[in-house]
């Protein structure tokens, strides 16, 4: 028996969802009809809303999250009678929170085959079934199917690459692998995975691809949250890329840890078109990296700058620059480091103004300062809320997030955003501003996405209550480092 079926992502960085679209394949492959919506570039249908036996809501960030729980009350009013789902990373984190909305089933981890299993179920015994706690979370070994992203907003209504002096490029997105073999104290993603990770097959992955370079992509992100997780892996995939389209480039997120221990494939990436690599830096202060648990330091940061300079590839480095211990001094240093290391150009100035998100069953709980600092878990913010010792830094973080939200509202450059931010924090350390030294590296223009990276970041109120494309946030931005590495 066939199941009308509706997925629905509210947010995915800009991306066209690969948790919409890997689903999708499974299920329709089974005999079930299967629609999609990607709230970030389209509107829901109520008509299709209210046909459906199945309703899947794909939570794979906090922003995510967060615009998913104002709709959901919508679509329980549309249609009571059908079974509704929650699946991603950030469904078994909230499970509470989702089960007081009215969700019935909430999978995490490699959740295809839990849907698939969900529906045959449904197809037999109706919307009256139970889940066992013990299926939450599902660590099988797939065998994925190719994504079947028919019936999705165009990749064009997507993030494009924008190449300074070449205009931009269409970009496709697609998934090598899943999950981490890190267990970086502030990242979601450990939770869930707990240091496994699960490989997309290469014919898969390169078949994924091939859709989207007929559907005109030319360019593709690769959504891993750390490419080098599985080097082998990793390495004959994008070999394999290069030989069927030369001109095709792409971009992954690599671990500093990782970019210095398998600095010999480097080269590698560069030749086969890999035009900039995302790290999560996250610090430059190794007392705050020991805190994260990041696997590597401040220096090390700074030899991975030289590496890629010297290879001529970009880095685009990641932060979260306000944590419990950041000081003053401690921002002012990092925006000295940014500087100096000539990457003004390669940081996204939102970078600049994120705060730590501590969610339900974050690492960040194990240490008791933290668990002293925090207060009780807010279910409408979906996190443990934490202020600053020093009220100045958390003045300080909203005043970065409006320059940087204003800047990306005029197009300012990054230069002239980041002398702004520059000034304002001395300001606020009751200093005055020396002029920022530009070197010649900070003027170099970038390749970079047009929606920047940031990740779980807290919506803003305008985009809960319209459940609509994310533009970059103006206040209270928080980030936990899913995807990030």
């Amino acid at each position: 028996m066939s199941v009308n079926i509706v997925l629905i992502s509210t947010y995915e960085l800009g991306r066209q969802p690969f948790g919409l679209a890997s689903p999708a394949a499974w299920l329709r492959k089974r005999g079930h009809s299967v629609t999609t919506f990607d709230l970030a570039r389209q509107s829901l249908d109520e008509a299709a809303i209210g046909q459906a036996g199945l309703i899947a809501v794909y939570l794979p960030m906090h922003t995510a999250t967060r615009l998913a729980a104002q709709l959901i009350p919508r679509l329980r009013k549309l249609n009571p009678a059908a079974h509704l789902c929650c699946y991603g990373l950030y469904a078994p984190m909230n499970v509470e929170y989702l089960r007081a909305l009215g969700v019935s089933t909430i999978l995490g981890g490699e959740f295809e085959e839990g849907l698939a299993q969900l529906t045959e179920r449904l197809a037999t015994a109706g919307k009256a079934i139970s889940q066992s706690p013990d299926s939450m979370i599902s660590m099988a070994r797939l065998q994925f199917e190719v994504p079947d992203r028919s019936g999705m907003p165009a990749i064009e209504k997507y993030a494009h690459l924008i190449v300074p002096g070449d205009g931009f490029r269409i970009v496709g997105s697609t998934e090598a692998s899943r999950g981490c073999k890190h267990l970086c104290r502030h990242c979601p993603i450990v939770p869930v995975y707990k240091g496994i990770f699960r490989i997309v097959s290469r014919d898969v992955v390169l078949e994924d691809i091939r859709c989207q370079v007929a559907a005109g992509a030319q360019h593709i992100t690769f959504g891993d949250p750390d490419f080098f997780n599985g080097i082998r892996h990793a390495m004959d995939l994008v070999a394999a890329l290069h030989r069927e389209f030369p001109s095709i480039t792409y971009d992954v997120t690599i671990k500093i840890e990782h970019l210095l221990k398998h600095k010999e494939h480097l080269p590698t990436l560069r030749d086969t078109g890999c035009l900039f690599v995302i790290s999560a830096v996250e610090s430059v202060d190794d007392t705050v990296l020991g805190f994260l648990d990041k696997g590597h330091t401040r220096e090390d940061f700074i030899r991975v700058v030289k590496m890629f300079r010297e290879l001529g590839m970009t880095l685009h480095p990641t932060f979260v620059p306000f944590t419990p211990w950041t000081t003053l001094d401690g921002y002012l240093d990092l925006l000295r480091v940014i500087a100096e290391q000539g990457v003004i150009e390669n940081v996204a100035p939102i970078q600049l103004g994120i705060r730590l998100l501590i969610p339900e069953g974050s690492r960040m709980l194990e240490l008791e300062g933290v668990r002293r600092l925090v207060r009780p878990f807010d279910p409408q913010s979906l996190a443990y809320p934490w202020k600053n010792a020093v009220p100045r830094l958390d003045a300080l973080s909203e005043t970065v997030q409006e320059i940087a939200a204003a800047a990306e509202g005029q197009k300012e450059s990054r230069s002239a955003t980041f002398e702004r931010i520059w000034n304002a924090a001395h300001a606020a350390a009751g200093l005055r501003a020396p002029q920022v030294n530009l070197s010649a590296h900070s003027r170099a223009g970038v390749p970079f996405l047009s929606e920047p990276w940031y990740c779980c970041a807290e919506p803003t109120r305008d985009q809960l209550v319209s459940i609509g494309a994310p533009k970059p946030l103006t206040k209270n931005a928080v980030v936990s480092a899913g995807g990030f590495v």
